[in-house]
């Protein structure tokens, strides 16, 4: 009955241009590959594997999604074992076919035996040492979930932790969650308008034959005009989807 729920919701559509991925069960299930034959042919953007250890089990995974008529579609991988963390390089090496990670923290948490902790302090060589590598490899990483529905304190600290590590994003577990992940981890009015300035600043600096601008008593080079109109694009595009709401 699940899988025929999520089918149906995906069918139903309603989604505007926002992104639909489903996550399969573990492929080591009695679920898993059926999983992979009822999604394979959906109108889905990408199938979420969880528990993928390294990349030979990757590779088996989507060999299944490959027979199973899915082979245009692009992979989500969760990390959520100590032996993916260890092994994330060479499944990462997947890209483009591979084209996000998504952090899998409670059960990363359980594996290493630690203790539970709103800081994630035992977490965080982990948590950095994966968005190095998502970054390496020129993917998309998400921060994992925060799971007490009561501490909207606590989740906005999760979600401040998770941006200042460098994830894109956070995965959640409940739409009450929506409006906290999506203002830390958004683009915000000032912050657009701040990186407009900043890329105009070096578009004059440029046109001028100077190789540095200043702005607002700040050195303006071409990484910070780069990374401005990332900014940019990820603020249009936020708008267009409607996660600034």
């Amino acid at each position: 009955m699940p899988r025929q729920a999520c089918l149906a919701a995906v069918a139903q559509g309603g989604y505007g241009s926002r992104e639909v991925v489903i996550r399969v069960n573990g492929l080591d299930t009695p679920w898993g590959v059926e999983d992979l034959g009822a999604v394979a042919g959906g109108r889905i953007d990408a199938v979420l594997f969880p528990k993928i250890d390294g990349a030979e089990a990757l590779a088996a995974a989507l060999q299944m999604l490959d027979r199973a008529g899915g082979r245009t579609l692009p992979a989500w991988v969760m990390v959520e074992t100590p032996q993916a963390v260890l092994d994330l390089a060479a499944i990462a090496a997947h890209a483009p076919r591979v084209s996000v990670l998504v952090m899998g923290t409670a059960d990363l948490a359980r594996a290493l035996r630690l203790p539970p902790d709103p800081t994630r302090s035992g977490l965080l060589h982990a948590l950095a040492g994966c968005v190095l590598t998502a970054r390496a490899w020129g993917l998309d990483i998400l921060d994992g979930i925060f799971t007490d529905l009561r501490d909207e304190e606590g989740l906005r600290a999760a979600c401040h932790q998770g941006r200042a590590l460098g994830f894109d994003g956070k995965t959640l577990i409940h739409p009450a969650q929506l409006h906290a992940a999506n203002e830390i981890f958004g683009v915000s009015a000032a912050e657009a308008e701040q990186a407009a300035a900043v890329i105009a600043a070096w578009e004059a600096a440029d046109a001028a034959g100077r190789g540095i601008a200043v702005l607002d008593g700040r050195m303006v080079e071409r990484l910070h005009a780069e990374d401005a109109r990332r900014l940019l694009a990820l603020h249009a595009a936020a708008r267009g989807r409607g996660q600034q709401d």
